[in-house]
């Protein structure tokens, strides 16, 4: 039975380490006076913290334990959903980011307000707030009260995710995004050299590759499922994955604040990249420990338990406490970036279109007050996740009902020119009523099946919409993609060496994941 008990050394190495963290968030709101400031870091960030900030805000404590916990239970088909991302992430920098960046927007609904009217705007920015509060706010505070109470049995849920959320919300209430991101670059190299180190030591433990395919088969160590897998099945991989992922990289504030906060689009397009290489090696270091969980712990009650259990039964003092600081680098680094988003987007999509004329002083402090008010609702929230079958399902299958209307609506923005308010706002009410109804219909279906019926019944409902109501303004084609804008971009590309093409990039790291994919299907 493994103990689950901290040394002296790995609570003064976690101490340090927060002490550090927090620090570094005051540090950094001595430079933060404008609304710009806080919630853009004004507009300066290069491709390194961008990166780095992506891959430590997407990879959270629920990524660590959801993905090791449904490798445990499942197999290693839950990594299709960190290999696609390469996909979204290239897409993002192709088709969207030009628009996000030559708009200058600080929120991804301001975005469909220029392309559309305010009432997509204000629909979007409600639903992305709840969001990010019951998923990735209340998903990381559980994930980590989840290892914190094996240590400390005696201290109730709510307890912790309430001294957890407080810590993150120090620093982000402090600091803004520049803040979280300078925090977010340290915790994304705590996290890659911890998860590295748990499943380099869960291997040399299991001892041999036979003693893995002795308690596995050929399907659980397939990326590819049958159509009656009831946790990844491949049509649903194909139809349901791109819609959940390109809600999550290429229209959520939650992901994509850092990327509207870059100095200029190559920065932005060279950081998104490097986030989605990142990806790539996560099959090794954070899914595979959940198969060699199987040989060394074959009776765990629950996956969600794998990669705790692991911390404490295979490191030594010390060590422990750095995979420990790791772990807690994912809670903050999941925690400060939605706190920042819904702060963003309380502020600057309610307060400052109801009050334009507020000072750049007073924006910052309403910032600051949602940021504490969103802190206090995911505490509360997090320890309802507990009764839902896993981390993982729970925060897939929410995404499922509620993106696919947003996703239709941006979709159609920027690819179709006729699309206009009325249609976009048709498209984003019909898809969520129609997603309540599903939601409590006697229905078993797949939640990555719900997606693409949400998605094209909105899509269809923007489209009839569009058609019968007056066409955009023709100012909105700006907004729009097309075949003349690709060319213009390949002119610009032929003065620009190899090494720094982001479409040779893209492709060098798309031939990659496709290899590592390949060993596996």
């Amino acid at each position: 039975m493994t103990s689950f008990e901290l040394d002296t050394l790995d609570i003064i190495v976690i101490g340090v380490y927060l002490i550090g963290i927090v620090g570094i968030g005051f540090w950094v709101s001595r430079k933060t006076a404008s609304e710009e400031d806080y919630f853009l870091a004004g507009r300066s960030l290069t491709w390194p913290l961008i990166g780095l900030s992506l891959f430590a805000s997407n990879v959270s404590s629920s990524t660590l334990i959801g993905l090791a916990g449904d490798a445990y239970t499942t197999g290693i088909a839950v990594y299709n959903y960190e290999w696609f991302a390469v996909i979204v992430l290239v897409f993002f920098i192709v088709f969207f980011l030009p628009f996000y960046l030559k708009t200058k927007i600080y929120t991804l609904p301001e975005f469909l307000e220029k392309r559309f009217d305010q009432r997509s705007r204000y629909y979007m920015s409600g639903i992305t707030v709840i969001g990010n509060i019951l998923l990735e706010t209340a998903g990381a505070l559980y994930a980590g009260a989840l290892v914190i109470n094996l240590v400390l049995p005696e201290v109730p849920m709510w307890q912790i995710t309430t001294v957890l959320a407080f810590i993150a919300g120090v620093y982000t209430i402090a600091g803004g995004l520049k803040a979280v991101v300078y925090t977010d670059a340290i915790q994304a190299v705590l996290l890659l050299i911890g998860s590295t180190m748990i499943a380099f030591i869960a291997f040399q433990k299991v001892g041999s590759w036979d003693a893995v395919l002795a308690v596995t088969t050929d399907r659980e160590l397939s990326l590819i499922q049958p159509l009656d897998d009831p946790a990844l099945p491949w049509l649903g991989l194909i139809v349901g994955l791109p819609l959940l992922g390109i809600y999550f990289w290429c229209s959520n504030q939650y992901m994509v604040q850092r990327t509207l906060a870059a100095k200029n689009l190559d920065e932005g397009r060279w950081g998104a990249l490097f986030a989605g290489l990142l990806k790539v090696p996560i099959l090794f270091i954070m899914v595979f420990p959940g198969v060699f969980a199987r040989v060394l712990y074959p009776n765990l009650p629950k996956g969600d338990l794998v990669f705790p259990t692991m911390i404490f039964d295979l490191l030594p003092v010390g060590i422990r406490g750095l995979i420990l600081i790791a772990l807690i680098a994912a809670i903050m680094s999941s925690l400060d970036s939605t706190l920042n988003a819904v702060s963003t987007l309380v502020t600057m999509d309610w307060v400052k279109k109801l009050k334009p004329k507020m000072s750049s002083k007073n924006l910052v402090k309403v910032g600051r007050v949602a940021t504490g008010i969103v802190m206090i609702i995911g505490a509360l929230w997090a320890p309802q996740i507990s009764k839902f079958p896993s981390l993982w399902q729970y925060l897939q299958g929410v995404l499922a009902y509620i993106t696919p209307p947003i996703v239709a609506c941006f979709v159609l923005g920027v690819f179709w020119p006729r699309a206009n308010g009325t249609g976009a706002f048709s498209g984003l009410v019909f898809g969520f009523l129609t997603a309540i109804v599903l939601l409590f219909a006697p229905l078993e279906l797949h939640f990555l099946y719900i997606a693409p019926i949400l998605f094209v019944l909105s899509l269809v409902t923007i489209v009839i919409g569009s058609l019968l109501t007056p066409a955009p303004p023709e100012s909105t084609r700006e907004l729009v993609w097309t075949a003349s804008m690709f060319r213009e971009d390949t002119e610009r590309l032929k003065g620009v060496v190899w090494w720094a093409n982001y479409r040779i990039q893209s492709i060098i790291l798309i031939a990659i994941t496709l290899v590592v994919v390949g060993l596996f299907v």
